[in-house]
C-alpha cells in the first residue's frame, strides 16, 4: 500500500501527467482572435498552505497561503507563466482568493462558491500518519479513492457542482464576448472539470497538478454550445 500525503492522491505508483510546455507564436493567437467568440482559460490550482507542506487533507478548511507558497506564485507571477485576461473567478477559500491577488493583482475577482474544494469529512485538515490504522480510511486507499469521505461530501455531489460552476463561468463569458480568463481553484475542481469536458479523455487523477500550476484551455464557442467541451493546450509549470 502507498503512503499518501493528503488532499486528492492516485493510489496507484503512476505519476501524474507529464510536464510539458507549448508555445504558441503571436499569429497564431491573432488569428484565433479573430475567430468568433473563442476564447483562452487558465485553470490554476492555488498556492501552497502549511496544510499541503504537511500532506493534509486540506478542503473545507480555510487556511491561508504559507510563505513558500506566495513566494512560489510570485515566480510564476514574474516569469508570466499566466498573462493577463479579461476576467478573473475565484473559489471564495483564502488560499485561492491569496493565490489570485499574486497572479493577477490589478484584475477585480469574481467569487464563485460551487468552486470550492470538496468536505473530507473525518479526513478533512488530517494526514496519512494520523490517519493511519482507520479501518474506514484503509477502505478508502483501497477503492482508489472511489469511497465516500465518512461524513463528507459525496464525490459525485462534488465533482457535479464544480462542472456546473465552470458551464456557468463559460456561459457568462460568452455572453460577454470575453476572450480570456483565469479560474484560481483547488486541485480536486481542477479535476472534476478537466475529466468531464476535456476532449482528451483522461481519468480524474491523471489530471493532477502542482500547486501555483495549471492548464492552459481553448474553448471555441461553436464546439461548446454542441457539444460542450474544451480543449486543453497545455500544462502550466
Amino acid at each position: 500500500m502507498m503512503q499518501h500525503p493528503g488532499g486528492w492522491q492516485r493510489c496507484t505508483e503512476e505519476p501524474g501527467i507529464a510536464m510539458h510546455g507549448v508555445h504558441h507564436c503571436e499569429q497564431w493567437t491573432a488569428n484565433k482572435k479573430r475567430e468568433r467568440y473563442n476564447m483562452d482559460i487558465y485553470l490554476i490550482r492555488h498556492g501552497k498552505t502549511k496544510g499541503n507542506l504537511e500532506g493534509r487533507y486540506i478542503g473545507t478548511t480555510d487556511e491561508p497561503l504559507c510563505e513558500e507558497g506566495k513566494q512560489s506564485l510570485m515566480q510564476m507571477a514574474d516569469a508570466k507563466k499566466y498573462p493577463a485576461v479579461e476576467a478573473l473567478f475565484v473559489s471564495p477559500m483564502l488560499r485561492c482568493r491569496e493565490s489570485a491577488k499574486i497572479l493577477f493583482p490589478k484584475q477585480s475577482i469574481s467569487v464563485v462558491s460551487d468552486l470550492r474544494e470538496c468536505d473530507f469529512g473525518r479526513y478533512e485538515n488530517k494526514n496519512f500518519q494520523e490517519l493511519s490504522g482507520d479501518a474506514d480510511y484503509q477502505r478508502w486507499l483501497d477503492s482508489n479513492g472511489t469511497l465516500p469521505f465518512p461524513a463528507g461530501e459525496e464525490q459525485s455531489h462534488f465533482r457535479k457542482r464544480c462542472v456546473e460552476a465552470f458551464k456557468t463561468i463559460v456561459a457568462e463569458l460568452l455572453e460577454q464576448k470575453k476572450y480570456s480568463a483565469a479560474i484560481v481553484v483547488h486541485g480536486g475542481t481542477i479535476m472534476s472539470i478537466l475529466e468531464a469536458l476535456a476532449e482528451e479523455k483522461k481519468a480524474f487523477y491523471d489530471w493532477q497538478v502542482g500547486n501555483a500550476m495549471g492548464y492552459h484551455l481553448y474553448i471555441s464557442d461553436e464546439t461548446w454550445k454542441k457539444r460542450q467541451r474544451l480543449t486543453v493546450l497545455e500544462k502550466i509549470t
